[in-house]
């Protein structure tokens, strides 16, 4: 196998730069346990100013962020509805039916794009005492294994237009939310005050090492930070990982459309060889390639690309997923797209 040269196994992957160790080694701190952090405080209101909410609660990891908005919203019992290919439900380890003894239902949709007519007509608020009641609807924005696509706004308003009468909450997954907002130039309060919670992550493209931050009310966020501690997620002297959380909205916010345009790069150069991708679903900063029809599995590309130095996902025996962040440049794509033709080509 060549060196890793080129690693675009997930936008977790960036390191923090020298400003932002700068900011980290100079922020000011408190005991966060007792509220008394002012840099954690600063990014938590910034962060809900952002969204248009209240308040914020720090999180040490954008799981964490996710299962305490569940929580807040979805009795023991009850049921959250979600997309089939959900973070919350794919990659949190059944957290939320082990934490919370939360129950799920789901939609198959295209690439995380449900219609709200599939959302609405899944949702059964008004249950009998025989059924479970659904609580939450839960969606992600952008959709991680939809690769990176974006759920549009007009979805968002007729999914809530429809559930707010029947009292039931909505959750986003804004994981990657700062993407969808530089992609299509839609403010994220605009997203943001659609939803009851939004959890956003800070330690994927935009370059902190930690951290995630939930929204909500002052009171949904008073209750979510007991539930923090009773998780034992209590941090104490948190600002010096919520400063680099600072340092990355002031400073890695637009740059995250060089990503999108070098991911969308990519996947026309390796469409024009090799039917595995189409360039007009590249939204954002994830490629996904459907080798469904291609004489390589995909261990077998990713294995491929490893020898020219590229590191990738088998997301499936079919799927491999490729992710731009902050660490690979116009070089580093370059080296991506020679790697992918001389694998799939």
């Amino acid at each position: 196998m060549a060196p890793c040269a080129v690693d675009l196994l997930s936008d977790t992957l960036t390191r923090p730069s020298a400003g932002m160790r700068a900011a980290m080694a100079e922020a000011e701190v408190g005991d966060d346990v007792f509220g008394e952090d002012p840099t954690v405080a600063r990014l938590e209101a910034r962060v809900a100013e952002f969204l248009g909410h209240e308040a914020g609660l720090f999180s040490p990891t954008g799981s964490l962020a996710n299962q305490l908005g569940l929580r807040l919203h979805v009795k023991p019992g009850q049921e959250l509805i979600a997309d089939s290919m959900a973070h919350i439900l794919r990659a949190e380890l059944g957290a939320a039916a082990a934490f919370s003894g939360i129950t799920s239902r789901t939609w198959v949709s295209d690439r995380g794009r449900p219609t709200p007519e599939q959302v609405l007509s899944l949702m059964a608020a008004e249950a009998s005492p025989y059924h479970v009641a659904t609580a939450l609807i839960e969606l992600e924005n952008t959709h991680n294994f939809g690769g990176g696509s974006i759920l549009p706004l007009a979805t968002i308003e007729a999914i809530r237009a429809g559930s707010e009468p029947h009292g039931v909450a909505m959750h986003l997954d804004g994981a990657r939310l700062w993407n969808a907002h530089v992609a299509t130039g839609i403010e994220l309060a605009a997203y943001g005050g659609l939803f009851d919670t939004v959890s956003v992550c800070l330690s994927k493209g935009l370059g902190a090492p930690v951290g995630s931050v939930l929204v909500g009310s002052a009171d949904a966020m008073a209750e979510a930070r007991i539930w923090r501690k009773r998780y034992g997620a209590g941090m104490r002297q948190a600002g010096i990982l919520a400063a680099a959380g600072l340092y990355a909205l002031d400073h890695n916010i637009a740059r995250l459309a060089e990503d999108h345009a070098r991911a969308r790069r990519f996947a026309e150069a390796v469409g024009s060889v090799a039917p595995v991708v189409d360039p007009a679903q590249v939204e954002t900063n994830i490629v996904i390639l459907d080798l469904t029809d291609h004489a390589l599995s995909a261990p077998q590309a990713v294995s491929g690309f490893a020898q020219h130095g590229v590191r990738a996902y088998a997301l499936s025996p079919t799927h491999v997923r490729l992710v731009w962040h902050l660490d690979v440049d116009d070089a580093s794509t370059d080296l991506a797209i020679e790697a992918a033709r001389a694998t799939l080509g």
